[in-house]
């Protein structure tokens, strides 16, 4: 015979809240999707029902049942990545809050590789998807729109069905270089991100900004291509030295850049921000523990990721989203510090 531990320790079904309540199950089915039209006698007796049997509605059922999978499609480009995963993390605490589970694939920067995640979403009834950065064109995704709700941050895009979240590069390269430039550095070494990525484009066009701005001239000698990691960020500060082009400063055009950079400068002997003045960009949040700790840009993925939620959810249930981006901010650390004479 089963102790009274372990009859409470059954779960207890939609099949015995409508026995205790007197009702079909099917009603209480509708009283828990809220599409039933009962009297509020009926509807008392399957909350009494309910709260009795401790019983805990299956969210997926009731979901399928209003036509929905309760689940968010979202493509990331690199899941192991420190960027993605903060912003995939503020996806993730906003859907749980109401509801949703998210799904996440990676495209790995290829045209290929995203449009077979797309696939593989629909495939999966999703109820919509978001797009942590693409490198496919505006028209694909106008077009996808009409298939589902859809979110994609770092563009500009006007569609039925689909929103976008941008943030301001440009500006936050400016506020960068010109951190560098008011701490008395003239001659700034730049690390560029990839070419291909709009992003990037828009922190060089900010970083040339702010020198032509306060009389400075562009070196191109000092704008070194990387590709946003670390490895990356190492071998242009080994192009910078071998160049033989004395500079006093670097913005690099991300954080994980500037790790690479910082561990580069470290290895030939120049000090931080003693013989070099470092910015990264984005905020990371173990750039507030390097040593020494990073000035950058502050670029909350995190943040973004949590609007682009938000933002999901309004589509698939029929509300216009207005969640903006924010801004970029300067956050000064101890890896700047002003130029000698």
């Amino acid at each position: 015979m089963k102790s009274d531990s372990e009859i409470e320790s059954v779960p207890s079904t939609l099949e015995m809240v409508a026995r205790e309540a007197g009702v079909s199950p099917s009603t209480v089915s509708r009283i828990l999707n809220g599409t039933a039209k009962v009297s509020a006698e009926k509807k008392a007796a399957v909350e009494k029902a309910i709260i009795k049997l401790n019983f805990s509605p299956n969210p997926v059922a009731q979901g399928l049942a209003r036509g929905k999978s309760q689940t968010i499609g979202v493509i990331t480009q690199a899941i192991d990545s420190p960027f993605y995963g903060e912003g995939l993390r503020g996806i993730e605490d906003r859907l749980e809050e109401v509801g949703y589970t998210p799904l996440f694939v990676s495209g790995h920067w290829r045209q290929a590789d995203e449009k077979a995640c797309i696939k593989q979403l629909l495939a999966r009834r999703v109820d919509g998807i978001i797009v942590l950065t693409s490198c496919l064109p505006d028209s694909f995704f106008v077009a996808q729109s009409k298939r589902l709700p859809m979110v994609i941050t770092g563009r500009n895009l006007v569609a039925p069905s689909l929103y976008s979240l941008s943030f301001d590069s440009f500006e936050g390269g400016r506020l960068a270089t010109q951190h560098l430039i008011d701490l008395g550095h003239q001659s700034i070494a730049f690390i560029a991100g990839p070419s291909d990525h709009a992003d990037a484009v828009e922190r060089l066009r900010g970083y040339q900004s702010a020198l032509t701005a306060s009389g400075l001239p562009i070196q191109p000698e000092l704008i070194v291509q990387g590709d946003y990691r670390e490895s990356q960020g190492g071998m242009a500060v080994q192009q910078l030295l071998l160049s033989r082009i004395p500079f006093t400063a670097i913005f690099a055009s991300n954080d994980q850049s500037a790790y690479g950079a910082a561990l580069e400068l470290y290895r030939k002997g120049l000090r931080i921000p003693d013989d070099i003045s470092l910015v990264g960009f984005d905020d990371l949040r173990t750039s507030s523990f390097t040593i020494p700790p990073l000035t950058t840009i502050r670029h909350s993925i995190y943040d973004i990721g949590e609007s682009a939620a938000k933002s999901i959810v309004d589509l698939v249930e029929g509300r216009m989203p207005h969640h903006i981006s924010p801004v970029p901010s300067l956050v000064v650390r101890e890896s700047t510090r002003r130029a000698r004479n």
